[in-house]
């Protein structure tokens, strides 16, 4: 069975895909309510295979390779891209080209959305340097942090600045998404900081589990954690 875990950007490069399946936590306020969290954690690595197989000149792909590729079976792969508006032809498949942008477009990713990041440490830094992220709709705007050694510089030509101009910057850009790499014992600080500036949905990165009202979405990454599986799965082989 694969094990799907997290990576922020050049951390921990074997485990990037959770990272990028992380952003899909705007999504619940997009897409169909009624699909279910796990489908839309398969679907960006449908999406990412396919894209794939586009690069190298194919057309068509059935749900038995996307299934094989995962390691699951073909009707779950079939049941998943039911809720997209994806349809396939019979014993042709999917038209390569299509599905990408259908799926693009419904996970998100074909519309880039703006955040603002706290804590330009070292996780902070590798998701500034992460390019990779624009591609499935995020692109970090802002950084901002208390080290005045910090204040002014640029990170792959992200500015950081001091937390307290987060409030009216995140009115005058109109950012919405907040991302915390703070050590834990601040996390709750800067999220309560967010939501009283505008901040709508936080990605938190610390192993921290903040506290925050209904209305505001949360999506913890914690790659400890999957360092955790990595390691008992690897020691506990039987």
């Amino acid at each position: 069975m694969k094990l799907l875990v997290e990576n922020p950007g050049f951390i921990l490069f074997a485990v990037k895909k959770k990272l990028i399946l992380q952003v899909i936590n705007r999504l619940f306020m997009k897409a169909d309510i009624n699909v279910p969290i796990p489908v839309l954690r398969r679907m960006p690595s449908y999406l990412s295979f396919v894209k794939t197989l586009q690069k190298q000149g194919e057309k068509y792909v059935s749900s038995t390779r996307i299934a094989e590729y995962m390691e699951i079976d073909s009707t779950q792969v079939t049941k998943d891209l039911s809720h997209t508006g994806i349809s396939g032809k019979t014993r042709v498949g999917y038209e390569v080209d299509s599905f990408v942008r259908i799926l693009e477009d419904f996970l998100g990713f074909s519309k880039v959305d703006s955040a603002f990041l706290v804590g330009a440490g070292s996780l902070g830094c590798a998701l500034l340097q992460d390019k990779g992220l624009s591609a499935f709709g995020l692109r970090i705007e802002a950084a901002f942090d208390i080290d005045k050694a910090k204040i002014g510089t640029k990170v792959n030509d992200i500015e950081i600045h001091h937390i307290d101009q987060l409030r009216a910057m995140a009115a005058e850009r109109n950012v919405v998404i907040g991302i915390i790499t703070v050590p834990a014992e601040n996390a709750q600080n800067v999220a309560d900081l967010m939501v009283a500036w505008g901040i709508k949905a936080i990605w938190n990165f610390t192993p921290a589990r903040i506290k925050v009202p209904s209305h505001i979405v949360v999506q913890n990454t914690t790659i400890y954690m999957n360092l955790a599986i990595l390691f008992n799965k690897l020691y506990n082989q039987e």
